[in-house]
């Protein structure tokens, strides 16, 4: 597969403004009290300095199209399908309301690898963001393109199994049922079109997940409020998405203590896990 070192070291820079009304609809897609100032809660950052590319400028799955050119930060790669596969994130200071934004971003590494579903290309993106000029969140995402689904290919994830989750594996648990109008809200504070989120014909026919995809960052987000209303505030957190979840199904939110630190998960009805997390005061 060809090289894409061109792009390794190529940056990015965005601004934006946590303003009240932003700040506002953050709090009300997670059922979260309104405030009128102060620091935000952990994972506000995720909705912050996002793409903006024009609607004509989107490709097939909805994000915005790669190509060759230097506009394009990411790379061309040609495998079509794109996952938010991991984030390791560094809280170096609060993001209050009114706190203007800004983001650079950085091409770390891409890395293409072969596995049992084909080709695949890795590329790790690392996002500094600062408000007010200090910096308060470093964090190194990971991106994942695959090969198209065959049409005619299982739809994952497979049916809930007779396994059930096991609450009292853990010292604290939350359910949640992620329903389709908190997957568009978290989709338009993200300013995130992947059809997987919301289309729901492109989504089994065209990539083959059984239903509307949660998105990583979402579970993330939910499992970073569990982590903070527990222990306090977080200095780093982890995630890492293993399988899908689906829209409309119980989704189990779990943290327990051990000699390493805070350690999370979330986990299908029948006990399959989606997310592996890990975190530190």
């Amino acid at each position: 597969m060809e090289s894409w070192s061109a792009w390794v070291g190529r940056e990015e820079r965005r601004s934006d403004r946590l303003d009240r009304a932003l700040a506002a609809r953050w709090l009300a897609t997670f059922d979260r009290p309104a405030q009128a100032g102060g620091p935000m809660p952990q994972g506000v950052h995720f909705c912050l300095c996002n793409p903006d590319a024009p609607t004509a400028a989107l490709g097939n799955d909805g994000h915005p199209a790669r190509d060759g050119t230097e506009a394009s930060f990411l790379p061309p790669v040609p495998l079509p399908r794109r996952m938010w596969a991991a984030s390791a994130i560094e809280f170096q200071a609060p993001i209050g309301i009114g706190a203007e934004i800004e983001r650079v971003s950085r091409i770390a590494s891409i890395t293409p690898k072969s596995g049992k579903s084909g080709a695949m290309v890795f590329v790790e993106v690392v996002h500094e963001t600062r408000a007010d000029g200090a910096l308060a969140v470093r964090e190194t995402q990971t991106l994942v393109y695959r090969e198209a689904a065959s049409a005619d290919g299982p739809l994952h994830p497979p049916p809930l199994g007779e396994g059930r989750f096991d609450a009292a594996s853990g010292d604290a648990h939350r359910s949640v049922l992620p329903s389709e109008a908190l997957l568009f809200r978290f989709s338009a504070l993200t300013f995130n079109s992947h059809r997987i989120h919301y289309d729901l014909p492109y989504a089994r026919d065209a990539e083959r997940y059984r239903g509307l995809v949660v998105h990583g960052p979402l579970m993330a987000s939910l499992l970073l409020q569990l982590a903070t209303e527990r222990q306090g505030t977080l200095s780093r957190f982890a995630f890492r998405a293993v399988s899908p979840a689906v829209a409309g199904e119980l989704l189990h939110l779990a943290l327990r203590q051990d000699e390493s630190g805070i350690v999370l998960g979330a986990f299908a009805a029948d006990g399959r896990q989606v997310v592996t997390a890990e975190a530190s005061l």
